[in-house]
């Protein structure tokens, strides 16, 4: 299972070296070296706090239903933006999809496919898949006709055009879509802790039923790390660098 792997992977690797990792990515994406040892001293707080395993466990589930949303949200938001009818139902089901508590999808996903990580990987796509799914067809429909034209002009076919013209103009949209995502399934992975999953949100359930604050408080505070450490990032990754010179006073 892609989950087990990955976890397999994450927690193969020496932390010292995964905190490296982070700080190069965030150097990169945050064009930061101040970003990338911020973002690297969040991680290793995770560590000092011995809740390392756990947050690996949380990391790669995360990741697998991240993909997994943005294999089945992206093709949807595409549709959605080229069939009008078919975006306005689709909407629709997005908005009923959001507006049910989280929880409620542990429900079938434990009824199907029992107790473990494969329920809360399938309840954890379905709350993931929305907010991609919106935003892209958000993004490609809000492409100036004056960029579809133009690609015409220049003899694009509509397939070329939508992935060499509209998705780069919807990327910012796209990935904010995307940091959308990743943080519902974050939220979800802990939820999921109550039909078997293992990580972060294992940590505070435990303290739950054994009344102590202590550990819940800890496994708080490792959810509170990890989503900062998630959202900055992937925030990161969806800037546009022609937003750069301006965000530097440069104009």
């Amino acid at each position: 299972m892609p989950v087990r792997w990955l976890e397999w992977a994450l927690l193969l690797a020496p932390p010292w070296l995964l905190g490296l990792g982070i700080v190069a990515l965030g150097w990169r994406l945050g064009r930061s070296i101040r970003f990338g040892l911020a973002m690297g001293a969040l991680m290793m707080g995770l560590w000092l706090l011995g809740l390392w395993a756990e947050s690996m466990r949380s990391l790669a589930l995360v990741s697998v239903a991240v993909a997994a949303a943005v294999l089945i949200g992206l093709p949807l938001g595409i549709a959605g933006a080229r069939y009008p009818r078919f975006g306005q139902v689709a909407r629709v089901i997005y908005d009923l999809m959001q507006t049910v508590p989280s929880f409620v999808y542990l429900i079938p996903a434990a009824m199907l496919l029992g107790l473990g990580t494969a329920p809360a990987l399938f309840a954890t796509v379905i709350v993931a898949v929305p907010p991609v799914a919106r935003m892209t067809d958000l993004g490609l429909r809000s492409v100036r006709v004056d960029d579809r034209d133009a690609a015409r002009a220049l003899g694009l076919s509509e397939r070329l055009a939508l992935w060499l013209v509209e998705l780069p103009l919807a990327r910012p949209a796209i990935m904010a879509g995307i940091n959308q995502s990743v943080m519902a399934a974050l939220g979800m992975v802990v939820i999921a802790s109550m039909i078997g999953a293992r990580g972060l949100g294992e940590t505070v359930l435990i303290g739950l039923q054994r009344a102590d604050a202590g550990q819940g408080a800890v496994g708080g505070l490792g959810i509170v790390l990890l989503a900062i450490v998630v959202d900055r990032l992937s925030q990161a990754a969806g800037r546009p660098r022609w937003l750069e010179p301006l965000a530097n006073g440069d104009r």
